[in-house]
């Protein structure tokens, strides 16, 4: 997890930043608690969900996590009043219980939900919310190409440490986790049809989040050949229509456990 955290470059996420804050802001809409106290963003990347949560909650104290030093760095110029903390998100273990604890697109990089959430769910006031968004469109082309890529002979070895690198599963199922430890759970998902600007745009999509630990892993005409043949089948799959936009399905969901 850290290692492929540690390589994110903000710039590259931030290209879609109102493609990827619309599901913070719409997950945040659905909390239901007016005055929290104490609010952690967990996986909180360059500071643009953290900034809706300061915006909602100007009273509380409110911290962003991330382990990633390069998007702590970004977040720490957004002038988010916030506290920014390096740490992994399964490490997590504050001392005192928070109102909200909030993951947007960040628990997909982290194992072993059904152990994760009741974790987090424990440190959660009485009164107050989990919520949490995670992208559920791995059997999409954007991915599927992905791991076919991983599996050909000229890059499956360099590979292989990134083959599996997300954990999501069914809405069924996180009920099932989260049903001892709730009064009330909330879960539903959306399918957005995002429509993307300019040439390559879903591997532009693609390199700053799913296709980055694949990236990272390679080096030189290896990496390069990978780019070039992932793009290649991309583009074919999400052709470029004659405005110069490509069309983009995506598939979110979204959970709030309240105690």
């Amino acid at each position: 997890m850290l290692s492929l955290m540690a390589a994110w470059d903000p710039k590259t996420y931030l290209t879609f930043e109102s493609e990827r804050t619309r599901p913070a802001a719409e997950l945040l809409a659905r909390v239901p608690v007016d005055h929290p106290h104490r609010v952690v963003d967990l996986g909180c990347g360059p500071g643009n969900s953290t900034a809706l949560l300061a915006a909602r909650w100007p009273n509380a104290l409110l911290e962003g996590l991330d382990n990633s030093a390069e998007m702590l760095e970004q977040a720490k110029t957004s002038g988010v009043r916030a506290t920014w903390i390096r740490s992994d998100i399964a490490s997590w273990s504050p001392t005192q219980p928070r109102d909200v604890v909030y993951a947007n697109a960040a628990f997909q990089w982290v194992g072993h939900h059904a152990a994760l959430l009741p974790k987090l769910m424990s440190h959660v006031a009485p009164g107050g919310a989990l919520a949490f968004q995670v992208p559920r469109n791995f059997d999409e082309p954007s991915h599927t190409i992905l791991r076919a890529l991983a599996d050909e002979p000229r890059w499956r070895e360099q590979l292989k440490s990134a083959r599996e690198w997300h954990s999501v599963h069914a809405p069924a199922e996180y009920y099932a986790m989260l049903e001892p430890h709730a009064a009330h759970i909330d879960i539903w998902e959306t399918e957005y049809l995002q429509v993307l600007d300019g040439e390559d745009a879903v591997y532009r999509w693609t390199s700053g989040t799913g296709a980055r630990p694949f990236i990272n892993a390679l080096s030189g005409n290896d990496r390069e050949n990978f780019i070039t043949e992932y793009k290649r089948r991309l583009n074919e799959a999400y052709p470029m229509r004659k405005t110069g936009r490509t069309l983009f399905p995506f598939q979110r969901l979204f959970c709030v456990a309240t105690k």
